[in-house]
């Protein structure tokens, strides 16, 4: 029986509890901690899940980034990916690009059975390159997934909506599926995974190997500004019944929330 693949797109982070500092005009300083999106640990965990269950299946988690997002892999790796494919590059890419190169690595190294993304990443949450790379590949998708059931050659998700709405898909295989939070819990590794992790391999592709199409349309970040919160502190005074009578006006007429 032949090996069947399962690809997990994942992306190298910068940690939300980090404090960022933008740099020039568009970019941050990045001596800080970098870690595997936290939405693509969803899709790990289940493309692990998926093998526990099934035979002949193998888990590769796949990267376009700097030559530190092997740290990610590793992450990956010790999360229960087999290997890994690292997609070098010197700077950031939007979603169109960068379905292009992972759809071309994933070309070059096999036949998918199924890919796995999270449904965004929590630095750009732009929410675009599970759909892009479905349309590079010509595959079917569905995103925000909390519920994965393979049934010989297709595929049954369950696909939150807003509201709490719930669409049920059933896709052929190979598909591209987006995974929510509500997917699993993510399994976190421990401390021999992570030491196993160190001997898998991470095999890196330079761009020019991919020969990727150069798309002709892109998106750049312009400029990136610092949030800044303007906060004025208002000290409210009387009897309880005035101060409740305060923070209801504040409520109605300069909050606008009631």
């Amino acid at each position: 029986m032949n090996t069947m693949n399962i690809y997990v797109c994942v992306k190298h982070v910068p940690d939300s509890a980090a404090t960022i500092t933008v740099e020039g005009k568009n970019g941050i300083n990045e001596n800080i901690t970098f870690l595997l999106n936290p939405y693509d640990e969803h899709a790990v965990t289940e493309a692990a899940k998926i093998k526990a269950a099934c035979a002949d299946v193998e888990v590769v988690a796949v990267c376009l980034g700097k030559p530190a997002a092997e740290n990610t892999l590793r992450s990956a790796m010790a999360m229960g990916a087999d290997r890994s494919i690292l997609i070098e590059t010197e700077r950031s890419h939007d979603s169109i690009f960068t379905s292009r190169a992972l759809a071309a690595a994933i070309r070059a190294d096999g036949q998918p059975w199924i890919i796995f993304t999270g449904k965004e990443s929590i630095d750009n949450e732009g929410m675009q390159t599970q759909f892009r790379l479905a349309a590079n590949l010509g595959l079917p998708v569905a995103t925000n997934v909390v519920k994965v059931v393979v049934d010989n050659g297709s595929v049954r998700v369950e696909s939150e909506r807003e509201a709490g709405t719930i669409d049920v898909v059933r896709m052929t295989t190979p598909c591209v599926i987006g995974a929510g939070k509500g997917l699993n819990m993510p399994n976190y590794p421990t401390i021999p995974n992570i030491m196993k992790s160190r001997k898998k391999s991470v095999r890196k592709i330079g761009m020019a190997e991919l020969a990727i199409e150069k798309p002709a349309a892109g998106m750049e970040i312009e400029e990136l500004v610092p949030a800044v919160e303007q906060r004025a502190p208002k000290a409210l005074t009387g009897s309880a019944a005035d101060i409740a009578a305060q923070i209801v006006d504040i409520l109605k007429n300069e909050a606008k929330v009631i």
